[in-house]
């Protein structure tokens, strides 16, 4: 059986404006993750070039630092049975021409540059991002025996 996990999940700007953030939670409810922290911010450029530092360098990076930083985003922790790889499904492919039908970036995106959320793509990726996100007195973790939970209802 697959441990439990956290990662991190973003609204990004054009999802907000768009009004996306409940349709967004709702699906991840609905797949049984638990939501343990989430708000709404602007990202700061610190925040912003340590979120995208593994692009540093890259032709978009600065694409992607303006962008992050457009409007607010909404910064969520989601826990649940391999969770990162779980939210990566529910989201779909980055570039939402590519997403299976039924994914977010499939139903609400248009464009890989606007496509609506990030999730993190590791359990290391998901700690590194949280950490930038949330200070642990942030995280609201009730769900502290899921493990044993899940796995005495799964046998």
């Amino acid at each position: 059986m697959k441990d439990v996990e956290r990662t991190f999940i973003a609204v990004k700007p054009d999802g907000v404006e768009r009004g996306l953030v409940g349709d967004i939670i709702r699906r991840f409810e609905q797949k049984g993750f638990k939501l343990i922290a989430l708000k709404m911010l602007q990202v700061t450029p610190e925040m912003a070039k340590a979120h995208y530092a593994e692009h540093e360098g890259k032709p978009f990076y600065e694409r992607l630092i303006r962008y992050i930083q457009s409007g607010p985003v909404v910064a969520m922790i989601w826990k649940g049975m391999d969770v990162v790889k779980g939210a990566r499904t529910l989201m779909g492919s980055t570039n939402p021409n590519d997403a299976q039908v039924g994914t977010i970036r499939a139903d609400f995106a248009q464009v890989m540059e606007y496509n609506v959320v990030h999730g993190s793509d590791s359990t290391e990726s998901a700690e590194r991002e949280i950490a930038i996100y949330f200070s642990p007195e942030e995280i609201l973790d009730t769900y502290e025996n899921m493990s044993e939970i899940l796995k005495e209802r799964l046998g």
